[in-house]
């Protein structure tokens, strides 16, 4: 039997499944297996950089497919205004929708000790459950559920009901709710304002700090496709640098002039003046190198935290809007903007989902 397989939808999940190797003894390094979705990320050259890490045995592609793929799901979307009548149809589509992912699959996960799934709100989940498939979850994102908690907003209503039908595998709910899910890994436990009874606490900061420079240097370049570009724009940069790190919110138009604002009222650090750089978010599409000329554009394709373990690097200030700055190591000062500030670009009912549970 093989020993593990993560299933990482973006680039910071497979950053943490980097993490979880790079701290196992140097003896079972090169056993796990990576599993990359392609359903919400484009991956370009990771999985070659990948399997020539030493981390990984095999890398494959997994071509997950969502429901709206899928015309004959799409009744059960609709709302028949009885509790009863909508969980037949719950239930249905739950079956379903981890059936018709079956052909898509590239492995037998049945061949696998422990089988690890970021984000089994994706069809991935609903596969594992449909084949009897035994998971540890892990936290979709840094601290996300804190402000987010999707397993109890999408269930509103009856959701202890609903989590003992999950319980049964009638249906499935994400984040430590199926009946397959052995545990659900978080980074900080104490933050998260609703309980679930399969939560298990590995905060990230640990793996970090174990890490010698043999694995940062691993990380740098499993992740850093043009070393020598990204150092060169740092270079460019000097010493009152300042980083704005985006993030896919909102419309094209609206996220241009979002981001605008964040440079204008917090791109300058004490009335200094200073080098604005850009670090877009893997996910996000917005065309900074031609919508923000003016600025530094890094490369969007790989996870921030890896600017932590370049040596001698140090930013001035860093600018996050929702991006969890906790585990960022190169920044003399961290600005969070977070609700208060996304209220003036969108209705706040759709970023402060906590506060309608």
């Amino acid at each position: 039997m093989k020993e593990r397989i993560y299933v990482c939808h973006t680039y910071y999940h497979v950053y943490v499944a980097c993490l979880k190797e790079l701290n196992l003894p140097l003896e079972r390094r090169g056993r796990a297996e990576l599993l990359l979705s392609t359903m919400s990320n484009d991956f370009g050259d990771l999985k070659s950089r990948a399997e020539a890490s030493g981390l990984f045995g095999a890398v494959y592609i997994f071509e997950e497919k969502e429901d709206i793929c899928f015309p004959e799901l799409m009744k059960y979307h609709t709302d028949r205004g009885n509790l009863l009548l909508n969980m037949i149809d719950r239930i249905k589509y739950t079956k379903l929708l981890g059936k018709l992912q079956q052909s898509y699959v590239p492995v037998d996960f049945k061949e696998y000790k422990d089988v690890y799934v970021f984000c089994d709100s994706d069809p991935i989940g609903y596969y594992l459950s449909y084949k009897k498939i035994k998971y540890h979850a892990l936290e979709d994102g840094l601290d996300c559920i804190s402000t987010y908690d999707t397993a109890r907003y999408d269930n509103r209503g009856h959701f202890k009901l609903k989590a003992f039908m999950a319980s049964l595998n009638l249906i499935f709910i994400q984040n430590g709710w199926a009946k397959y899910c052995i545990d659900m890994e978080v980074n900080d436990i104490s933050i998260l304002p609703y309980p679930c009874p399969k939560y298990v606490q590995k905060p990230r900061a640990e793996l970090v700090e174990a890490l010698d420079e043999e694995a940062k240097d691993i990380l740098i370049h499993l992740f850093i496709a043009d070393m020598d570009e990204i150092a060169r724009k740092l270079r460019e940069g000097g010493e009152n640098k300042v980083l704005v790190l985006t993030e896919p919110l909102c419309s094209l138009e609206v996220r241009e002039r979002l981001f605008r604002d964040v440079i204008e009222q917090y791109g300058h650090a004490c009335g200094e003046d200073t080098i604005i750089m850009i670090k877009p978010h893997p996910r996000d599409v917005l065309d900074y190198h031609r919508l923000f000329s003016r600025y530094i554009v890094l490369d969007g394709k790989f996870p921030m935290e890896v600017l932590n373990f370049i040596p001698g690097l140090r930013f001035r200030r860093v600018i996050s809007v929702f991006t969890v700055p906790s585990s960022i190591r190169f920044a003399e000062e961290i600005v969070y903007l977070g609700e208060d500030f996304m209220d003036n670009y969108e209705p706040p009912e759709m970023h402060r989902q906590n506060e309608m549970i």
